[in-house]
């Protein structure tokens, strides 16, 4: 006797699969639009770190004033005049494939005409270099010229070490503990953010500027497919059951 198909055997099935779809096309979607967020946000990094530099100072309290901005300060091109506090030199870790193990030296600048200081990651020493006795040469006491992007406060990867202030060795960007551990009084105006000096010509062993990297995956287009394909196979497998069923009844 042949078996009739009761609708509520296809009903349930149904349901989750138009929930199923549903997730998965709002998932893929999500990911367009946050393709297209990070390509705006590229096209922005990228105007703004090859633009002429800005005054340091104008530029921060310029920023703050537009109030909510989508990148801050980051990766903002800057010009800032002071002199180097090298007695407070920061390192942080920073091997290099062609150069060997070495620090991105970091040092408060006092502003010049200002109370404020601002870390500058003044660029790569190798570890023979390390020791400033080494590179007296380029521990200038004279006004500087800086200009670089600003680098605001970052967050440890899922490997990577913790901060040592103690012993000096700095592994991701905090500006809070920098200032913590060169100025623990407390006292000192310190920016919340690091400069990434470029590249210039140092004078004798360095440090060597140009230590960033300007770089940001967009890998969302991929991420929007594999969520659509999903989609796709989803409806795909109820198709491919339902009409099984559907068979099965009229055998």
């Amino acid at each position: 006797m042949r078996q009739r198909l009761s609708p509520a055997q296809l009903t349930a099935p149904f349901v989750m699969t138009v929930l199923g779809l549903a997730i998965l096309i709002s998932l893929g979607t999500w990911q367009m639009h946050r393709k297209v967020w990070k390509e705006d946000l590229m096209a922005a990094i990228a105007q703004r770190s090859s633009a002429p530099p800005a005054d340091f100072l104008s530029a921060v309290t310029a920023t703050r004033q537009q109030g909510d901005n989508a990148i801050g300060l980051e990766y903002l091109r800057v010009k800032v005049r002071g002199r180097f506090d090298h007695s407070k030199e920061r390192y942080f870790y920073a091997p290099d494939p062609s150069r060997g193990p070495g620090y991105n030296v970091t040092t408060p600048l006092e502003i010049a005409g200002s109370p404020v200081i601002v870390f500058v990651n003044r660029g790569f020493v190798p570890e023979t270099l390390k020791d400033p006795a080494s590179r007296a040469s380029g521990q200038t006491t004279a006004g500087v010229d800086v200009v670089g992007l600003i680098r605001e406060s970052g967050h440890p990867g899922r490997f990577t070490p913790d901060n040592n202030p103690a012993q000096n060795m700095w592994y991701w960007r905090d500006v809070t503990a920098l200032k913590a551990s060169a100025y623990p009084d407390g006292k000192a105006t310190v920016m919340p953010f690091i400069i990434d000096q470029e590249a210039f010509d140092a004078a004798g062993d360095g440090p060597k500027g140009g230590a960033t990297i300007v770089s940001l995956t967009n890998r969302h287009l991929e991420y929007a497919i594999t969520w659509y394909g999903l989609a796709l196979t989803l409806a795909a497998i109820f198709a491919a059951y339902a009409m099984t069923r559907l068979r099965a009844t009229k055998a």
